[in-house]
């Protein structure tokens, strides 16, 4: 049966291809954004509310 556990291979992952291990972390909420990502968020938000609403009425009738 193989060890599936073998801590001598390299520790290089998809994770870690593109980013500086060295830089302290951040999250989305923390990251800036502008008043364009804000206005197209807004606009998602609207066109999903219609999209969810507009399907039922249309499909009962309404």
């Amino acid at each position: 049966m193989a060890d599936d556990t073998d801590d001598a291979a390299d520790h290089d992952s998809g994770a870690d291809v593109g980013h500086d291990l060295g830089a302290e972390r951040t999250t989305a909420p923390m990251s800036d954004y502008s008043s364009r990502a804000v206005g197209i968020g807004f606009l998602v938000l609207i066109v999903g509310i219609a999209i969810s609403i507009g399907i039922p009425l249309a499909t009962t009738g309404l």
